[in-house]
């Protein structure tokens, strides 16, 4: 196994994340105060921003997905996604309205929605399943690189440029446009293997996955209701007294953890199995939630963040890998865009709740609601590993 080497397509997959990244993070690390500062949003509002953006996402995800299990092309579905998201980066520095914040996350979230399946198709279909766990696991590291340089750039504008966060935003659409250059220059299509022969799924044969994938779709979808937005993350930073400028730090450190852990805990998964790497993250997000509920100092709060980055590095690259060996080929690209579909609808639900409970009851009851789901969900893991082992 550990002479098979990760294929060149997923390392700039995961490059062309990373730059997507930047611009993404760069902008949505400093919207919940702009929005807050300049425009006057409540908790709920910016959480209801948060639930119509993964709405919007969550509309196409799943026909982005059937349709790159028809087409022999879906680098170009990838590329489409990430054009529509690069092309929504001018938006933000011209909204002057939370209903221009709202257009411009609409079009960065279509673009995602595209993106998302045939991209992660992408990756299984070049990746041979004995290092399919350190292949997402890579994907999803460079991936997080993005995530603290995107914020550490936003800390240095910040501060460069006198607070003016309007021209970060601007900014931000650069690294924007050279993933588009990167993506169309430096992946290929796979060709098609065992299903080449096979008819394209039909919506109604799309549907028809097995019971095993659509447990694990289920599954990995409602983990989605224990973990909110990180826009929630940088609120509670303003609360402990973080300051407007320094406020991206915290999803800095997130991502250094997330990037840090993805990698080795996907190489790990390949050895050992998912199920129990799984587990541990749901503990790991019940921890974060509950020092972010008792947090009034930015020692504790920081501590936090850090635990809510162990979650998402012991979490996310395993979902993927759980979706990708559990569907069959010919129908990864609809299984990916179900389960999209699904925790998107549940993360809707669950950051207009969280915003709720902020603006009712304070930050505490927003982390300690989210500690409960995540206990939840631990228990349904560990059932569904137990279902596993008496099979």
């Amino acid at each position: 196994m550990s002479r098979i080497s990760v294929p060149r397509t997923v390392w700039v997959l995961g490059v062309v994340s990373l730059l997507m990244d930047v611009s993404s993070e760069m902008i949505q690390t400093l919207l919940p105060i702009y929005m807050v500062v300049s425009l006057g949003a409540s908790a709920a509002l910016i959480g209801l921003v948060e639930g119509f953006s993964v709405a919007v996402a969550t509309a196409v995800k799943f026909g982005a997905g059937f349709v790159s299990d028809r087409v022999s092309r879906p680098k170009w579905l990838a590329v489409a996604g990430y054009g529509l998201a690069a092309l929504s980066k001018p938006i933000f520095p011209l909204a002057a309205s939370v209903e221009g914040v709202l257009i411009a996350k609409g079009v960065d979230r279509i673009g995602k929605g595209i993106r998302t399946a045939p991209r992660d198709a992408l990756v299984a279909a070049v990746t041979p399943k004995e290092i399919r766990g350190r292949a997402y696991g890579l994907r999803k590291s460079l991936d997080t690189v993005g995530g603290f340089v995107g914020p550490l750039l936003a800390i240095g504008l910040m501060a460069l440029l006198a607070g003016n966060i309007k021209q970060v935003f601007w900014l931000a659409s650069i690294p924007a446009f050279f993933a588009i250059a990167l993506l169309v220059l430096g992946v290929s299509d796979p060709p098609r293997g065992d299903e080449a022969g096979k008819a394209p799924p039909s919506l109604k044969g799309a549907l028809k996955l097995d019971t095993a994938t659509w447990s694990m779709i289920v599954l990995t979808a409602v983990i989605g209701l224990a973990r909110f937005s990180e826009a929630f993350l940088v609120m509670k930073g303003l609360d402990v007294g973080v300051p407007e400028t320094y406020a991206p730090a915290a999803i800095i450190l997130l991502h250094i953890v997330f990037g840090l852990a993805a990698f080795p805990v996907g190489a790990l998964s390949d050895r050992i199995g998912r199920g129990s790497l799984l587990l541990l993250s749901l503990a790991f997000l019940a921890a974060a939630d509950v020092v972010l509920a008792v947090s009034t100092g930015q020692i504790a709060y920081y501590s936090g963040v850090a635990l809510w980055g162990l979650h998402m590095g012991f979490s996310q690259g395993l979902l993927m890998t759980l979706i990708a060996d559990a569907a069959p080929a010919h129908l990864r690209g609809s299984a990916f865009g179900l389960f999209s579909l699904i925790s998107g609808l549940i993360a809707l639900v669950g950051n207009v709740a969280a915003g709720l409970l902020w603006d009712s009851y304070g930050p505490q009851a927003t982390f300690a609601v989210g500690a409960a789901l995540s206990v939840l969900c631990a228990g349904g893991v560990a059932g569904w590993m137990a279902r596993r082992r008496g099979a």
